[in-house]
């Protein structure tokens, strides 16, 4: 009975880690560790040297009536915590901005991916809109934040729009690369076992298409959360963005450090999460993205 159970284990459990498995799992746990230490180490020889440099006021190295210093950052992190901001609570701040950039986040992957899909499956489209992509491409795209707002408004939605558009062609770019460069050899095959224009989409081209839009969606999300900062920073009655113009307007150099730190936290955050989906769906991809996700 106790032979049988044991069997049993084992072909759930599968074949027992070798001593070379052992080895370099404790080989990436070491390197991960030395890692994280070097980088813990980094940020507090920069912060240690920026406050050393503010010690002396304004006749220091570092002036911190224009560069503020860690100390005070920190301060006004707690304040803003304690308190609130002048535009109210620090969390509505931040969620205000983090709707603005989700939303335009979604909608910009969304369209990205239809027309660059679109637009790298059929020729002639591609030949047509050529032109029209790379004017709007070439255009500096913030300004824009502008002529939504007089055409929008100051509500949410001028946000979004410019955080769309700074999504849009990242996106958009990256898949239509994706679809490009997808085997030729591959498409032929799955021609002669009889696959259909769908199933070649679906089955094959979007597939292979996807590892170029999944990189495209680590920078895009930092776009959107630029696009709507800078719609906040422009005009908006929420938003860090209104946080960091507010704190540029009362020489508070402190607060907006301190408001681009919670941004990094955010951008960090997503960065991690659109890592954990990538692993998740290309994992047929050996040790690309594991490599990738330890940079």
């Amino acid at each position: 009975m106790s032979a049988l159970s044991a069997s049993s284990r084992s072909g759930f459990v599968g074949p027992e880690p070798t001593s070379s498995d052992r080895a370099r799992a404790q080989a990436r746990t070491n390197r991960r560790l030395l890692v994280n230490g070097l980088r813990i180490a980094l940020a507090v020889l920069v912060l240690g040297l920026w406050e050393l440099g503010t010690a002396q006021g304004e006749t220091g190295l570092i002036d911190p009536f224009f560069y503020g210093r860690p100390s005070g950052i920190a301060s006004q992190l707690w304040s803003w915590i304690q308190n609130g901001t002048a535009q109210g609570p620090l969390w509505l701040q931040v969620a205000t901005t983090l709707e603005e950039a989700a939303l335009g986040f979604l909608i910009g992957v969304a369209l990205g991916i239809v027309f660059g899909v679109a637009l790298g499956r059929i020729r002639l489209l591609a030949d047509v809109f050529a032109p029209y992509i790379k004017a709007l491409n070439a255009m500096p795209r913030v300004v824009l934040g502008s002529i939504f707002i007089i055409t929008i408004g100051y509500g949410i939605w001028s946000k979004v729009a410019l955080a769309v558009v700074l999504v849009f062609f990242v996106v958009f770019f990256n898949a239509f690369q994706g679809v490009r460069e997808v085997d030729r050899v591959l498409l032929a095959n799955a021609r002669i076992l009889g696959a259909s224009e769908r199933q070649l989409s679906t089955h094959v081209i979007f597939p292979s298409a996807l590892s170029w839009i999944l990189a495209s969606l680590h920078t895009s999300f930092g776009f959107a959360l630029v696009g709507a900062v800078v719609g906040e920073y422009l005009g908006a009655i929420h938003g860090i963005g209104l946080v960091i113009a507010t704190a540029q307007a009362t020489f508070n150099p402190n607060g907006v450090f301190a408001a681009m730190f919670i941004l990094a936290i955010v951008a960090l955050t997503a960065e991690f999460a659109m890592t954990g989906l990538e692993n998740r769906l290309i994992k047929w991809r050996p040790n690309t993205v594991t490599d990738q996700a330890n940079i």
